[in-house]
């Protein structure tokens, strides 16, 4: 599998097709907001975009080959300035030479919020497991921190999600629309598939990653735990909730569970359905807001 390098200074893609395909039919989709490149204080690179203003600050951190956009509806209800990134190897972001492990991760995440002087974060599946490392490793980094479909922290992942991972990570590599877009559609619920809506949302997911593609070392993440000491998570000196579903073959609620009894006083809610985002998006948001926009 071949290797897909850093995106060139000016924020050109990470695959370089003459003529990329895409889809053509429906409605364009918005253009995306206007992103930034930063440089970590661990010389790594990274896209972000930055919405809101004033205090305090939130940084929100996607699962393995999401996006920005895919975070940005879960803190559209929170106050203060909200950082949105993009980790190494998606979007626009770097890809140094693997292999990877959740502690890069967790330099990437650490990296952003310590520029913007973020003292919040949601961590979303991957995101969640980066996250986690984040505050075993410095307890008292974030007054604040929601899990989103928290990811495993021991290192292992249902056979469904590996196989997944590969077959996303195979079909961007290939380039082609229609491979993508069919690695894409499980995200989807099937009352959204052959939908106005969910046409919408793989024509965007699809765009974005014949654009910039996905970096293959991502597959190599899984290879140790993403928190070689879960009892450090008992030092965390904040507030977190931590948010499950039932039914997600991809992030089993007893994770979520664990992860609330590793933590301190975690509050811990379980959706009785997967695919949260799709079906209860407003009660999901408000929840996530009420709990980061207490004083």
């Amino acid at each position: 599998m071949r290797r897909f390098g850093p995106p060139p200074p000016d924020g050109g893609p990470r695959l370089n097709r003459a003529d990329p395909t895409g889809p053509r039919s429906g409605r364009p989709t918005l253009p995306s907001a206007p992103t930034e490149i930063i440089t970590t204080p661990f010389a790594v690179r990274l896209e972000q975009l930055v919405t809101g203003v004033g205090d305090p600050v939130t940084v929100f951190a996607h699962g393995l080959g999401g996006d920005i956009s895919g975070t940005r509806p879960l803190g559209s209800a929170v106050t203060g300035r909200r950082v949105f990134f993009h980790f190494r190897g998606h979007g626009r972001s770097d890809a140094p030479a693997g292999p990877w492990t959740f502690g890069d991760l967790a330099q990437d995440l650490r990296g952003v919020a310590d520029l913007a002087g973020a003292t919040r974060a949601l961590g979303a599946s991957m995101g969640g497991a980066a996250l986690a490392r984040v505050l075993s490793e410095t307890p008292d980094r974030f007054e604040r921190v929601v899990f989103y479909l928290p990811a495993p922290l021991d290192g292992t992942r249902p056979a469904t999600a590996e196989a997944r991972a590969e077959r996303l990570l195979a079909a961007v590599e290939s380039g082609e629309a229609a491979a993508i877009a069919a690695a894409v559609e499980p995200e989807l619920p099937p009352s959204v598939r052959n939908t106005p809506t969910g046409w919408a949302y793989l024509r965007q997911r699809v765009e974005e990653l014949q654009k910039n593609g996905l970096a293959p070392e991502l597959a190599t993440l899984w290879r140790q735990p993403a928190v070689p000491d879960v009892e450090a998570l008992g030092r965390f000196s904040g507030r977190a909730l931590v948010l499950g579903s039932m039914g997600d073959e991809l992030h089993p609620a007893a994770w979520a569970e664990r992860l609330a009894e590793l933590l301190p006083g975690a509050e811990l809610h379980v959706y009785d359905r997967p695919s949260v985002l799709w079906t209860n998006r407003a009660e999901l948001r408000d929840r996530i807001s009420t709990f980061l926009n207490r004083p």
